[in-house]
């Protein structure tokens, strides 16, 4: 523990597991130390792959930071507008990252929490009963932290019956991802090529589609009527209600939010993939990448792809999420992260994947197979499934040149 000066600490659990304290300290200053006991603990959790030392010991180097927190606990927290709307609800400066966490961190993604150090571990409980024909009304400060850019609210109930905001914004196994007021139709994209990755053999978040005014306790300010918000079933959480670990790759590279898109490669993850995780996994990796440069999605950073831990201790990939058609949006041929130093996706052929493949320490064989498999059944499944989608006729049409125009798929309607 800390010599230093502190003003509060904030324990930071995995489940029942005590696993460090962060401590606020003068001038806007913080630091995160690991528990001696977790530290010493053979078998403990894992909180990161980014707290690993190469030799795979725990660095124990205490992180201090000024206004922000160090990267692991900063990417737990929403950005954007919903980082800005959370933080106006609670009366606290957006650009402190402290006391955010300290309001978000019961219901943070995965399975860490973060409390006050005289609360104790937190008692998992059952998701509340609630029901849809509430009125929307204003309600407490959002407790939930839902990382990312795009308005997204934790929901509980279920599709079936109704989904409803729970009275302080925290709990529930429903992620709702609520329409833009800037780009038309954006849930309707997603839930179509989230269908498509499923038809191509993706493993895939369950997701559906719910008309705005019908989600119970949605805060006035996010009604938008006549307009559908997408529902993902959340991964990191059990029906039992008990939480899976889970970290993004932003985490994993042990960088800040906003960095998301420079620094690393699909080369780099590809490679890291195949170092924790292994060859099925790199298989999937290959799949998504092909899928998402098909489909025209140039927004597939760090944060988008994600480890996670079912058994707390051995990483895996969680299943993919934020599949989004983004040339419906923007006119554009960039990847959002090289494949062997290339973001062109015209120029994503063989040869690349041959490049890509080489510096990737498991067999061509594999990643080729994956790529070319993935393409074939891409072109084979487009022409029955497009007809019978929900995103936008013009969408479609662009997803149609998209394949035509990327070579692994091309290459087979030519």
């Amino acid at each position: 523990m800390s010599s230093r000066r502190s003003l509060s600490n904030l324990s930071v659990w995995l489940g029942t597991t005590l696993v460090g304290s962060l401590v606020e300290l003068s001038n806007d200053r913080s630091v995160f130390e690991f528990d001696e006991e977790y530290a010493a603990n053979s078998d403990r959790p894992v909180l990161s792959q980014s707290f690993f030392e190469a030799d795979g010991s725990l660095d124990l180097e205490p992180v201090e930071k000024q206004m922000k927190l160090s990267p692991f606990f900063s990417n737990l927290l929403p950005e954007g507008a919903l980082r800005k709307y959370v933080a106006e609800r609670a009366e606290v400066k957006a650009v402190r990252d402290l006391p955010l966490l300290r309001l978000l961190g019961d219901d943070l993604p995965g399975a860490v929490v973060v409390r006050p150090e005289e609360d104790g571990p937190l008692i998992e409980e059952m998701e509340e009963a609630v029901s849809t024909t509430q009125p929307v009304r204003d309600v407490e400060p959002l407790r939930f932290s839902l990382a990312g850019v795009q308005m997204k609210l934790s929901a509980a109930g279920t599709p079936e019956k109704g989904l409803t905001i729970p009275a302080e914004g925290r709990g529930g196994h429903w992620i709702l991802k609520l329409p833009s007021a800037m780009y038309p139709y954006v849930p309707e994209n997603e839930h179509s090529m989230m269908r498509f990755a499923r038809e191509v053999g993706i493993e895939v978040a369950e997701t559906g589609l719910v008309p705005v005014e019908e989600i119970g306790r949605l805060p006035r300010g996010f009604l938008r009527h006549g307009e559908n918000a997408l529902w993902v079933k959340r991964f990191d959480r059990t029906d039992e209600g008990t939480r899976i670990h889970m970290e993004d790759f932003n985490q994993v590279y042990a960088q800040m939010p906003d960095a998301k898109y420079r620094n690393y490669s699909y080369g780099n993850m590809a490679e890291d993939l195949a170092r924790i995780a292994g060859v099925e996994d790199v298989r999937e990796f290959v799949r998504r990448l092909v899928f998402s440069a098909a489909i025209g999605n140039a927004d597939m950073h760090l944060k988008n792809w994600t480890l996670i831990y079912p058994d707390g201790r051995t990483p895996k990939l969680s299943p993919a999420y934020d599949f989004v058609s983004t040339i419906a949006y923007l006119d554009d041929f960039g990847m959002a992260l090289s494949v062997s130093k290339e973001k062109d996706v015209r120029k994503f052929d063989e040869d690349l994947l041959r490049r890509f493949a080489a510096r990737v320490p498991v067999p061509e064989k594999v990643i080729f197979d994956a790529a070319l498999e993935t393409a074939e059944k891409i072109v084979r499944v487009w022409p029955s499934l497009q007809g019978d989608l929900t995103m936008e006729g013009k969408a479609v049409g662009l997803v149609s040149e998209r394949i035509r125009a990327f070579p692994l798929t091309g290459r087979l309607l030519a």
